[in-house]
């Protein structure tokens, strides 16, 4: 039921049901009712667990993330390269990422797609896709965001042992996590 929702809730996002949208370099927003994204909401959101972060600029885009996958700082429309432990390096590309903000309720929905990606650890190789939609109303005071974080990985592993080892999840059966971001203050 809540994989239904989420679809549902993807497709009415990419229709723009009466969303004011714009897009800035990998990035979609959707103001519902065409208003203008919360300048209180601007700044750097971080997850009380999984690494996550999530970097909104004043417009409601999103300038970088640390995603899950190894902590790793992306940004939107960039590749990015790090260096892995035991050797070998890590390679990012990140899909069109997506900002929905409904004002009346103050619900955030954002998606974060991983296009593709290689990480090297030692001999070993991690490679594949993921996209994560994290779906949450942010409170009153705008110092926290509570999610339901549903991820959908596609990996592949490499390893000696398993050269070809499939590591995905049936979407039909993918439950959400719940995850609280609060608001980083800066001095």
């Amino acid at each position: 039921m809540k994989r239904l929702l989420v679809c549902c809730l993807y497709v009415v996002l990419l229709i723009g049901c009466q969303s004011a949208g714009r897009s800035k370099s990998g990035v979609d927003v959707f103001i519902e009712g065409g208003g203008e994204f919360p300048q209180s909401l601007a700044g750097t959101w971080r997850s009380d667990k999984h690494y996550w972060q999530i970097v909104f600029e004043p417009d409601g885009s999103i300038s970088s993330a640390v995603i899950t996958l190894g902590g790793v700082r992306m940004k939107p429309g960039e590749i990015t390269t790090v260096p892995m432990k035991r050797g070998g390096k890590g390679i990012y590309k990140p899909g069109q990422w997506l900002v929905h903000y409904i004002p009346t309720s103050r619900e955030l929905t954002v998606k974060i797609s991983l296009e593709n990606f290689h990480a090297e650890l030692g001999n070993d190789i991690l490679e594949g896709k993921s996209t994560d939609i994290f779906i949450g109303k942010v409170s009153e005071d705008g110092k926290v965001w509570l999610v339901d974080w549903t991820s959908f990985p596609d990996y592949t592993a490499h390893t000696a042992k398993y050269p070809d080892f499939k590591m995905y999840e049936d979407p039909n059966y993918v439950v959400p996590k719940a995850l609280v971001f609060e608001k980083v203050v800066t001095e």
